[in-house]
């Protein structure tokens, strides 16, 4: 009994280092990851003066965040509106793409978005909707596949755009991101966390570019943005 009750203790602390072990590998890699999105994308991060040097760019990609129930942007999608917009009267890009979420009759974000923009004198035929831009990954795949642009600036808060320009990289996109930290916003550590999961995910979808759940006809950007209302 004794005997038995040894060899059991010993297949127990065997299971537990093993179990320890992947653990700690598992934490190391999903780190791993985390810091080579961050280290391979942080210079394209560029400010309002050094995005004046970059010639060329097509588009202007504000990427979507929630919106109140009264249908005004949230707090953080305001001030990435706000960016967007002041990159385009700086003549950044001559067009720019509202990409959220728009699964539901009662919640559209890219409407939001583009009434924002117009009531704020950018002219309406030049703001284009991706209606089905549910992810991150969605919006810069679509904005490759749907709207076909090649150069193109991404805005979104500095955490958020690691990810969004690491997912361009990979995709063969130019891209360059705006960041649109204007305050300190509530609830960014657990936002931070979840960022560290959503960059390993998107790492994976990137390098295997996986196509978007939802297909779409392509879309010029050369053309009437009012086409995508």
């Amino acid at each position: 009994m004794i005997v038995m009750v040894g060899d059991y203790m010993k297949w127990i602390k065997r299971l537990l280092i093993c179990f320890i072990g992947c653990l700690f590998f598992g934490l190391f890699g999903i780190l791993s990851i985390n810091f080579y999105v961050i280290g391979s994308t942080k210079n394209q991060i560029l400010t309002f003066e050094e995005i004046k040097n970059i010639k060329d760019i097509e588009t202007i990609l504000v990427l979507g965040c929630q919106v109140r129930p009264n249908k005004t942007p949230s707090a953080m999608l305001e001030d990435r509106l706000k960016v967007g917009i002041s990159l385009y009267e700086q003549n950044a890009a001559p067009t720019m793409i509202m990409s959220g979420d728009h699964r539901r009759d009662d919640y559209n974000e890219v409407k939001v978005m583009k009434d924002y923009a117009v009531k704020n004198n950018v002219p309406s035929s030049f703001v284009f909707l991706d209606h089905a831009g549910i992810s991150t990954y969605d919006s810069i795949f679509r904005a490759k596949e749907v709207f076909q642009v090649k150069k193109i600036i991404i805005v979104s808060q500095k955490y958020h755009l690691y990810r969004a320009l690491y997912i361009a990289n990979q995709l063969g996109l130019e891209a360059y991101g705006v960041s649109a930290d204007e305050v300190t916003y509530g609830g960014q550590f657990y936002r931070e966390i979840r960022e560290v999961l959503a960059r390993n995910k998107d790492f994976v979808l990137s390098n295997l570019k996986i196509p978007s759940n939802i297909s779409s006809n392509t879309i010029s950007i050369h053309e009437d943005g009012d086409f995508t209302n």
